[in-house]
């Protein structure tokens, strides 16, 4: 096939880097990230980007943490955006083997809102694709990859196949992926799961937002509530 089978350009997309690292301080994973934007934009997809660190987002699984305790909360205002997207990709780093700290907030304000309900009585996250990018200088991607994913999964998003894009270089305190001579940038390995990744968010956002969603049936909080039971069996 020679050119894409559908047209893309009514997407929106959100790439929440969770870098330890402020801007303007060079990202590696934002370095990663920017080739899977870069497929996206040239299919007319609108692309934003938010670094998690830059905001003062509190920590915490509630909505919005100044009803909670905090002074500041930048959540409710990202949430806006990341509500808004058809596409969520998670970037972070390998700390420790580990997402780093700022992912882990991320998940956690995901969380959040996990009981928020779409206009079918659905979980708020339905209909909706993730995936996530690692990088790092020590092994662990497909690892951080498990958790990231589930968690995505489990609020409501929905992962394509290939949902994961990663580089690490050697193990220890070696060349990170923008260092000159690491690479990464030229890694074939790295470029065609970033290329597979990308396409199948693009497919299965597609066709997703064409058939209005997931279907309701069988999922729908409100008709649970009032005891509807879709066919699951009578408790004992």
């Amino acid at each position: 096939m020679s050119r894409p089978p559908a047209s893309y350009t009514d997407l929106k997309a959100v790439f929440v880097n969770c870098t330890l690292k402020r801007s303007p301080q060079t990202s590696n994973t934002q370095g990663l990230m920017t080739n899977a934007q870069a497929i996206m934009e040239k299919q007319g997809v609108s692309v934003e980007t938010i670094r998690l660190v830059d905001h003062d987002v509190a920590q915490g699984v509630q909505p919005d943490m100044t009803e909670h305790g905090w002074d500041r909360d930048a959540w409710p205002d990202l949430w806006k955006i990341i509500k808004a997207a058809d596409i969520l990709v998670v970037g972070t780093p390998i700390w420790l083997g580990e997402e780093s700290s700022a992912a882990r907030i991320l998940i956690e304000r995901l969380y959040a809102h996990s009981g928020d309900q779409n206009e079918d009585g659905q979980y708020v996250f339905y209909g909706k694709v993730g995936a996530c990018m690692v990088t790092g200088n020590e092994d662990g991607v497909k690892h951080v990859s498990m958790g990231m994913l589930y968690a995505l999964q489990h609020v409501g998003y929905t992962i394509p196949p290939q949902a994961d894009s990663g580089w690490i270089g050697e193990i220890g305190p070696g060349k990170s992926y923008l260092d000159e001579g690491s690479g990464g940038p030229d890694n074939d390995f790295t470029r065609r799961n970033t290329t597979f990744m990308t396409w199948n968010l693009l497919h299965l956002a597609r066709m997703l937002k064409d058939a209005g969603g997931i279907p309701a049936y069988g999922n729908q909080v409100p008709a649970w509530n009032d005891g509807e039971r879709f066919g699951h069996p009578p408790a004992d």
